[in-house]
């Protein structure tokens, strides 16, 4: 029975939105990564780790990489994560998690990830549903169906390109409860692929930071930074978009690193990475976690996981445009980098 539903809710979402290669061709960049920021994130609401709707935006992503020509294919494993309740009583939660893979091979072996986390937060206590963090009616617009529809629109904008590496588009779930996707990618890769593994890209929480950041791993080398890094920032400066780097201003995170998420699992295995994302690193105990100042619309300074914050509706109300800005800021950075890094057209 369920699964009869989630074709038949699949099915409808493929149909609300599609991309056909006329429209890739002609919208202004932004456009696409945006409609699927709000589509995912209100489609596909409480996309925990294990849930029917992790499981059915998991379906839409395959479709949606197969149609523009991918290979493309869901990956399930088996995992859990620890319960608390407000008695102190701790309980393991088993979960099937679903990431999805696509890939284009290139000319050479070597290859490129562009990653983003598919997964919302599940909340991991009492605590966490009394105050509205994770659950059912997340949306997680930024956190991250934001990183999900750019990374959607730079495969829609590549399908058609050659490229002398491959590329692979990597939705990852179990990102909130311990990058545990990652960890599966990772521990599935042999020893050829690793090192034939160029560069990560991750991309996470791109709307709510008052600034766009690129930042590398912490064990990337500081040649390959500069051609990633700092490549992003030089054209960010041609292109007039606003973007910047770690300050360095804690020492646990060195000027120009990143910190936390999918992306740690690749540095800590010595792959390159590069993040990006939208924060404040000057901001709060100056290590990311705090995206902006805080207000009245954002009490804390973020948005994580709060369900009556991260979601459409909100967003548009306390920061007008900013889904379609900032999409249309970052998929005008990594569109070039990617067609760089990747060697199109050779």
């Amino acid at each position: 029975m369920f699964s009869a539903l989630r074709q038949t809710l699949t099915s409808l979402a493929l149909g609300i939105c599609c991309t056909s290669p006329a429209f890739a061709n002609t919208s202004p960049p932004g456009e696409i990564a945006g409609q699927q920021t709000r589509h995912i994130a209100t489609m596909f609401p409480g996309r925990m780790t294990g849930s029917p709707a992790e499981m059915m935006a998991a379906d839409y992503l395959n479709q949606q990489f197969s149609q523009l020509g991918y290979q493309s294919d869901i990956r399930r494993f088996n995992t859990r994560y620890l319960y608390t309740t407000k008695d102190g009583h701790q309980s393991w939660h088993n979960v099937s998690a679903s990431s999805v893979i696509a890939a284009r091979e290139g000319i050479k072996p070597q290859q490129i990830i562009i990653m983003a986390h598919l997964d919302t937060y599940s909340p991991l206590n009492d605590n966490d549903v009394n105050n509205n963090l994770g659950g059912l009616t997340l949306q997680g617009v930024d956190d991250n169906a934001s990183g999900l529809g750019v990374m959607l629109e730079l495969a829609t904008r590549l399908k058609d390109i050659p490229t002398r590496y491959g590329i692979r588009f990597i939705a990852t779930s179990g990102e909130e409860i311990g990058t545990l996707g990652a960890e599966d990618v990772l521990k599935r890769m042999t020893a050829s692929e690793k090192k034939n593994t160029l560069l990560v890209i991750n991309l996470d929480n791109l709307i709510v930071g008052d600034k766009l950041y690129f930042n590398s791993g912490k064990s990337t080398p500081a040649a390959v930074s500069k051609l990633t890094r700092d490549r992003a920032l030089a054209l960010a400066r041609q292109l007039h978009v606003q973007a910047t780097t770690n300050p360095g201003a804690n020492a646990k995170y060195p000027k120009g690193t990143g910190c936390c998420s999918d992306a740690d699992v690749f540095d800590k295995a010595g792959i390159p990475v590069l993040s990006v994302e939208a924060t404040n690193w000057s901001l709060g105990k100056k290590d990311g976690y705090q995206q902006r100042a805080k207000s009245k619309a954002f009490p804390d300074g973020s948005s994580w996981h709060n369900a009556l914050i991260d979601n459409q509706q909100y967003l548009d109300k306390w920061l007008p445009h900013r889904i379609e800005k900032r999409s249309h800021d970052v998929v005008r950075v990594m569109l070039p980098l990617v067609k760089e890094l990747a060697k199109a057209g050779k």
